[in-house]
């Protein structure tokens, strides 16, 4: 099964709650995403779907993965469904980002043509869901408080609290979110934003609380020293890029990772850097920078096919925005993901909401 068309669109979603506040002075207002559909001779089609977080999350933005998207889709016409990810590789070094949708349209297609959901590709799913988190953006502790109460009323039963900025402010915000929703399970992000005294400030002024550290500094390196000083779960996100990565972060005793699809290049690496990390018992996240339904779909697929012992929670990034790609995705009661049990990612793609062709090789 060899690819005949490649089409891509762009879609800005914006935020159903408004700016999404990071760790910095870091805002964002929407996703800007790519959607990719790839068609084959064999009549099957793929969708895939890609957005980063702004400009100041990761390495990645979307003009640059609009830009790679003519070079990549030429690239690949022609070329064997399940060779893709090495077609992008040596058509592309580096930019791992601009590679992902193209990368989950094939496995897509893929999972269309063998008439299985993508978890069955992906090892099988082991229970009925992931465990959902939604995330508290920075702001006074009244309105982080109240946000945490709107979505632990809504069924969230695990929330993320964003931090990384000014530690005393941090702690604030803390214990009033904790005042607010004392029986939610709360994860701590700072997205990399502290120093390492920061940190330890934190830390020590938090000693009370129930909670998981996530990504205080921005660099592996920092984290791991500021680990012995932690009597609490570290994971680490951003500082995750390649099973190396994983392999390191083991040896120095965190916890978890998380692992965001576009941010290793696709839905091939974040099974691989997956799979290495449960087998080194970590407890895994895997997610995603952005997105709409298709995007939350491949997510649902790689969460749920994760060891449900080692499988932490993930995000439903299709209810974050206020436009939808897709139809399909299952219903988010008690808190959890499920995946489409349909072929591949199991949706139905809207195409009319995606607009007009930015990108459109091959075919008639």
């Amino acid at each position: 099964m060899r690819i005949v068309r490649v089409t891509c669109f762009r879609q800005l979603q914006p935020f159903v709650d408004g700016p999404y506040v990071l760790s910095g002075g870091r805002v964002d207002e929407g996703f800007d995403s790519l959607v990719v559909r790839i068609g084959t001779d064999a009549g099957v089609e793929g969708w895939g779907e890609m957005s980063p977080l702004g400009t100041m999350y990761d390495p990645a933005f979307a003009d640059g993965a609009f830009a790679a998207a003519p070079l990549l889709s030429s690239a690949l016409l022609g070329a064997p469904v399940a060779s893709v990810a090495r077609v992008l590789d040596r058509t592309l070094k580096g930019h791992p980002y601009a590679k992902s949708a193209f990368d989950m349209a094939a496995w897509d297609a893929l999972g269309r043509a063998a008439g299985l959901p993508l978890h069955d590709l992906l090892g099988g799913a082991d229970g009925e869901g992931t465990t959902l988190y939604r995330s508290i953006g920075r702001s006074d502790p009244d309105t982080m408080a109240a946000t945490a109460r709107k979505y632990r009323d809504s069924g969230y039963r695990r929330l993320q609290v964003k931090v990384g900025g000014d530690p005393q402010a941090d702690v604030e915000h803390l214990r009033a979110v904790v005042a607010a929703v004392p029986d939610a399970e709360l994860y701590c992000d700072a997205n990399g934003g502290w120093q390492i005294g920061d940190a330890r400030r934190f830390l020590a002024a938090t000693a009370d609380l129930s909670y998981v550290l996530e990504q205080p500094c921005a660099s592996l390196r920092e984290s791991v020293m500021l680990r012995p000083h932690a009597a609490r779960p570290m994971v680490l996100d951003e500082s995750i890029t390649s099973v190396v990565d994983v392999m390191d972060a083991a040896q120095h005793g965190i916890d978890g990772v998380t692992i965001k699809i576009a941010r290793v290049g696709g839905v091939t690496n974040a099974r691989l850097i997956r799979d290495v990390a449960v087998s080194v018992g970590m407890a895994v996240t895997v997610e995603d920078t952005g997105g709409a339904d298709i995007d939350t779909a491949a997510m649902a697929h790689l969460s749920v096919s994760t060891p449900a012992a080692q499988r932490a929670h993930t995000v439903d990034f299709h209810h974050w925005v206020t436009v939808s790609n897709g139809v399909g995705m299952p219903g988010t009661e008690g808190g959890m993901l499920r995946s489409p049990q349909g072929p591949g990612l199991g949706i139905e793609v809207t195409i009319g909401a995606l607009g007009d062709p930015v990108v459109d090789e091959g075919g008639s």
